[in-house]
């Protein structure tokens, strides 16, 4: 029995060595990102680098300090539409640098959309029919207005088409926190 005590000894320090280097689901870890991600040049699989935000502590032990490094990738991207539908962008994580060695890990999903074109749209539409309008009532009278409103709106609209991409973007040092699975 003393023989197969000593057997299982090793085996059981090793097993209790990998347990610590794992990280438990339902964990949260706050990651610094490395460099912007922009929905509108990121692609699906793309990696990204950054670090931890705060120290990794399990069952009351720190597993790896602030700054360690982290990677992850891009699961979805969507380019933003010119007058309508945002940006977006999906990350995960995929490995924590933890005592000199990367564990490879398996996170919740973060999901970032751009902002809504609706606001910026009417503001440039409406503005232009506004501004059609009165131009075109004070050079034609109502049939002017009526002329002067569908050129200005449509005028507008070209300027929301030109300049109406909303992509999600995540700013180089922005924390986004996942929780592994």
């Amino acid at each position: 029995m003393h023989r197969k005590m000593l057997k299982l000894t090793p085996l059981f320090l090793l097993l209790t060595l990998a347990a610590a280097q794992t990280i438990p689901a339902g964990t949260s870890l706050t990651v610094r990102i490395g460099s912007e991600i922009d929905s509108g040049k990121a692609t699906v699989g793309q990696k990204f680098d950054g670090s931890l935000a705060n120290d990794l502590v399990v069952r009351g032990k720190t597993l790896a300090k602030a700054g360690a490094p982290v990677k992850g990738k891009v699961t979805f991207v969507k380019s933003s539409g010119r007058l309508h539908e945002p940006g977006q962008l999906t990350l995960r994580l995929t490995s924590v640098r933890v005592n000199g060695k990367s564990l490879t890990v398996s996170s919740s999903a973060y999901h970032i959309e751009g902002k809504s074109h609706t606001k910026s749209n009417v503001t440039k539409i409406g503005g232009g029919a506004a501004l059609g309008a009165l131009i075109g009532g004070l050079t034609g009278g109502g049939k002017g207005a009526a002329i002067g409103a569908g050129v200005g709106a449509g005028a507008g609209t070209g300027v929301a088409a030109a300049t109406g991409k909303e992509e999600a973007v995540i700013p180089a040092e922005s924390s986004v926190t996942f929780t592994t699975k």
